[in-house]
C-alpha cells in the first residue's frame, strides 16, 4: 500500500524507427499527388453535326444568363462614347428584367408567375422592347454590329464546350440534393466526378 498513486515506467523493449526526413516526405506527397492529378479540357470538337446540335442546344439552354450577360456587355460597351439616351433606355430594360427575376423568385409559389405566363415569353417581350428602344433611338447600328459580334462566338462556345461532368449535378438537382465541387475517389484506380 505504499505504492499506493504513484506509477513505473516500464523499459521500451523496441528498436527506435528510423526517421524519415522532411525532403523524403515532400517529394512522396508531390508524386502522388501529381500521380492523381488529371487534366481535363473543358472544350473538344463533336465527332458529328448531330452531336454538334444537341451539344449547342444543351450548352444554349444551361449557359444562357451568362450568354446574354456577354451579349448586354458588348451592347454597353459599343453605346457608351455616342448614345446616351439609348444606353439609359438599355439600362432600363435591364431593370425591368432584374424587378421581373426578382418577383419570380420572390412569389416561387405562384401559379400565374410560373405556370401561365412563361419567362420565355416574358424575356423575348422584353428583348423586342429593347431592340425598338435601340432603332428608335437610332443606334440599331450599334445593335446590329454587336450581335453580328457576339453571335458566332456564343455559338462557336456553345459547340465547343462538352457537357459531361454536368449529368451527375442534374441528376442530383432533380432530387433536390447538393452536389460537392470537388472530385472524391472511391479507390485509387478509379476517381468519381462530382461535378
Amino acid at each position: 500500500m505504499a505504492s499506493y498513486g504513484t506509477t513505473t515506467q516500464r523499459p521500451a523493449t523496441s528498436s527506435p524507427s528510423p526517421t524519415i526526413s522532411r525532403d523524403d516526405e515532400s517529394e512522396e506527397s508531390a508524386r502522388k499527388y501529381l500521380n492523381s492529378f488529371q487534366f481535363t479540357c473543358p472544350f473538344n470538337i463533336p465527332s458529328t453535326p448531330e452531336s454538334a446540335a444537341v451539344r449547342i442546344i444543351k450548352n444554349l439552354a444551361k449557359f444562357s444568363l451568362y450568354y446574354a450577360i456577354f451579349v448586354w456587355t458588348v451592347l454597353f460597351i459599343t453605346l457608351i462614347p455616342e448614345r446616351k439616351v439609348s444606353l439609359i433606355l438599355l439600362v432600363a430594360m435591364t431593370e425591368v428584367t432584374v424587378l421581373y427575376f426578382l418577383l419570380l423568385r420572390a412569389l416561387p409559389n405562384s401559379v400565374v408567375l410560373h405556370k401561365i405566363i412563361d419567362k420565355r415569353v416574358v424575356l423575348f417581350l422584353l428583348f423586342m422592347i429593347t431592340s425598338v428602344e435601340l432603332i428608335l433611338t437610332r443606334a440599331f447600328i450599334h445593335l446590329f454590329a454587336t450581335l453580328s459580334a457576339t453571335i458566332p462566338i456564343v455559338i462557336l462556345h456553345a459547340v465547343l464546350s462538352k457537357r459531361e461532368q454536368v449529368s451527375v449535378y442534374e441528376e442530383a438537382r432533380g432530387a433536390g440534393e447538393l452536389v460537392p465541387l470537388v472530385e472524391e475517389r472511391v479507390s485509387d484506380a478509379e476517381p468519381v466526378n462530382l461535378v
